[in-house]
């Protein structure tokens, strides 16, 4: 059984040279095709003999005449080095029209409505065959996944992040009350009229996936000597939006997802919908990506898609 090789301790600059005086046949000629002096070329092929124990060329006067295994290594060598500068060059040119590639985005239920149906749509007219994976992440795994490679882009609220992470603000929105159709304040009140006694006097619903903690909407309030009762928390806006169908609770959401939950245009949207009646910082996404993938052209691609899209 043959030890494995530890590619980080061979100089792959050797075959280079290899490949030079098995095409050029005399050590003269390649070293100046090399630009490197006789000796050096020379210290080049005494250290790929010994790492492959064959003399590799032979002398025959002035020729260097490659040995059986040199005969049989050439094509693989001369296969790896294209391999390497294809890289290098091909390696910068991104096609979305024909690239086969999947970005892994983490993301939550509620980003998930506003930017996957308009990314899909887009993807299915420049890239169809770029596929996009949506995972939902704990923010303090963000980090550690974007560096791992797990993930490729995050898109959530401000978390702190070392100078590995990069990030930019790609969107903010306001909040928007929901109640059922049949709720008692529904029948009384209108856009103009709901105001912030009806929203304390309710009882709420409060989405979150941490167990414990403040919404921005009770950050606001307890900046103006409010609080609120929340008779329930949960994970999930649509989780939450069934429970204020069967019940008199009230549910505050990012408008753009309430107004996905709520058509207004069918007749049996069993929900209403209000502006939030005090005022509350937006919600504010900002794209999480690791310095690394500036110097991808695939993820330099799909970051400014997805900018565009949620920012447009």
């Amino acid at each position: 059984m043959k030890a494995s090789i530890d590619i980080s301790r061979v100089d792959l600059n050797l075959f280079v040279v290899f490949d030079v005086i098995y095409r050029e046949g005399n050590l003269t000629r390649a070293s100046e095709a090399l630009n490197l002096s006789q000796p050096a070329v020379s210290h080049a092929l005494s250290r790929l003999r010994d790492r492959f124990d064959d003399p590799l060329f032979e002398r025959s006067g002035k020729k260097m005449v490659p040995t059986p295994l040199a005969k049989a290594i050439v094509e693989r060598v001369r296969e790896g080095l294209g391999n390497l500068e294809s890289t290098l060059s091909d390696g910068l040119i991104f096609d979305p029209a024909t690239a086969e590639r999947t970005f892994t985005i983490a993301m939550r239920d509620v980003l998930e409505a506003k930017a996957l149906p308009e990314i899909a749509k887009h993807l299915q007219l420049i890239a169809p065959h770029i596929s996009i994976r949506s995972v939902q992440m704990s923010r303090r795994d963000i980090e550690n996944a974007l560096i791992r490679g797990t993930i490729d882009f995050a898109a959530d609220v401000l978390i702190p992040v070392s100078k590995q992470v990069h990030h930019g603000l790609i969107g903010s929105e306001g909040l928007s009350v929901m109640m059922a159709k049949g709720h008692p304040l529904a029948a009384k009140l209108s856009s103009q009229t709901f105001n912030i006694k009806d929203y304390l006097h309710a009882k709420h619903i409060q989405v979150s996936s941490r167990a414990s903690g403040l919404g921005i909407e009770d950050v606001a309030l307890s900046r103006l000597g409010e609080s609120r009762e929340i008779a329930m928390r949960c994970q999930h806006y649509y989780a939450a939006a069934k429970v204020i169908e069967k019940t008199d609770w009230l549910l505050t959401l990012p408008t753009t997802y309430a107004s996905a939950l709520s058509d207004e245009s069918h007749p049996n949207n069993p929900y209403i919908i209000f502006p939030l009646p005090f005022k509350a910082e937006p919600l504010e996404v900002h794209l999480y990506w690791h310095h690394k993938a500036e110097h991808d052209p695939a993820m330099i691609w799909c970051k400014q898609q997805i900018e565009n899209l949620l920012m447009g």
